[in-house]
């Protein structure tokens, strides 16, 4: 809207923007370089997608035979299969992280932070956006849900990728913390590799964890993969009603239902982004 200034009366200027526009230019602005990235390198994602896809087809399929009647699990394709798409939002995931690491070593972070932008949005921009660009990789992966046992339900595959945006953005929160914590490249990829793989066979993404000492269990009860991977796998068994799956994390001799389990998942992810957020705006 136009309007006279007060320096010259009855000349009209252009109103600035307000400040909620500049930060909702900004956040959209930070969602499409990320989203640009991922259309920008299709074998990049084609990479990223070959090692779950791996674990698939070739150690899904060598197992199923050996382990499926002996453990319990019914199909063992069916079983890993939500672990594989576990699999396939954590690269997208720890990718946001270390593009976090690399922006601040080669100096790109300050002249983006130089913006007229608060530094949080920047933070949950980047997290969002990443976190779109992990669900749309790991959600390539649902076309295999054929080789799983499951059938191609609209439905089903809709609770699934839903599932997998909030799994993204709960992974790609708390990269997003230890990325802001962390300021060389090489510490945050020890960091990752000596607590990202524990995690996730912990989270009994590929095997059951029922039978684990006690130490062992209670580690599991506090890892946030575990309600992830839980959560899938009670969308997949409701699909296939003839599976027989170990049952989930136990509170006390009660298993959270599928719900609870989503909101552990949410309020996991919505905490690790503010305390991200609160720690970049105090940084220099």
């Amino acid at each position: 809207m136009l309007k006279p200034t007060a320096e010259r009366p009855g000349r009209l200027t252009a109103r600035p923007p307000g400040r909620r526009a500049s930060e909702l230019a900004a956040l959209r602005a930070l969602v499409r370089r990320e989203t640009t990235r991922l259309i920008a390198s299709p074998a990049q994602t084609g990479l990223t997608l070959l090692n779950p896809l791996l674990y698939f087809v070739v150690l899904g399929t060598g197992l199923s035979a050996m382990v499926g009647s002996e453990s319990g699990t019914g199909d063992y394709m069916m079983y890993v299969y939500p672990g594989i798409l576990m699999m396939a939002v954590q690269m997208p995931a720890l990718n946001a992280g270390m593009s976090i690491v690399r922006d601040r070593e080669t100096g790109l972070l300050r002249a983006v932070l130089v913006a007229p932008v608060r530094r949080d949005t920047f933070l949950v921009g980047k997290c969002l956006g990443s976190t779109a660009t992990a669900t749309a990789q790991s959600g390539l992966l649902l076309a295999f849900a054929g080789l799983a046992g499951l059938p191609y339900d609209p439905l089903l595959l809709l609770a699934l990728l839903g599932e997998l945006a909030l799994v993204a953005f709960t992974l790609t929160a708390f990269v997003t913390l230890a990325a802001v914590r962390i300021t060389r490249i090489e510490t945050f990829q020890s960091a990752l590799g000596v607590t990202m793989l524990p995690l996730f066979f912990l989270s009994g993404a590929m095997f059951s964890v029922e039978g684990l000492p006690v130490w062992l269990a209670a580690l599991t009860l506090v890892n946030p993969l575990t309600y992830a991977v839980d959560a899938l796998r009670q969308t997949v068994a409701g699909a296939a009603p003839g599976g027989v799956f170990p049952a989930g994390p136990d509170w006390g001799g009660w298993e959270p239902p599928l719900l609870v389990e989503l909101l552990v998942m949410c309020v996991l992810g919505l905490a690790a982004l503010a305390l991200a957020a609160r720690r970049f705006s105090r940084a220099a």
